[in-house]
């Protein structure tokens, strides 16, 4: 598979945006978790994940990704966020769950909803790549 070449946004911390690139490389992977709406597609998934998640053409790295239910590594790979949820959701999880879990070091959901009902991420030092590479 091809890799998504560099654009000015990919400098935004933690930010994968699903442009016209990330979207082809992320088809299969998003019709996966959209496949999820159904119910015996649920219980097909729920009854042999790697037999259902051989009826896509993923990558090694999505269906790594998805085994290991790495939410950032999802959208790296083309995942688009409302996609992926739906497996968040076949899991049970909300979305404070995987903010959590995507979150830079490691927090709570409690943390999370700490952070973020007191205004979110700080702007300092989340602004560029380069700014936390130069300190």
């Amino acid at each position: 598979m091809q890799s998504i070449r560099e654009r000015d946004y990919d400098d935004i911390p933690g930010t994968y945006v699903f442009d016209g690139e990330r979207c082809q490389k992320g088809f299969a992977l998003n019709m996966f978790c959209k496949s999820l709406d159904l119910a015996a597609n649920r219980e097909s998934f729920r009854q042999n994940p790697d037999a259902y998640l051989c009826g896509f053409d993923l990558s090694v790295e999505q269906r790594n990704a998805v085994a290991a239910r790495d939410w950032l590594e999802m959208l790296r790979l083309g995942g688009n966020i409302y996609y992926t949820f739906k497996l968040a959701i076949f899991d049970g999880l909300t979305m404070q769950h995987v903010g959590a879990a995507m979150s830079a070091k490691p927090m709570s959901v409690d943390e999370f909803r700490t952070m973020m009902v007191s205004g979110g991420r700080p702007i300092s030092g989340n602004r560029s790549v380069k700014e936390q590479c130069n300190g």
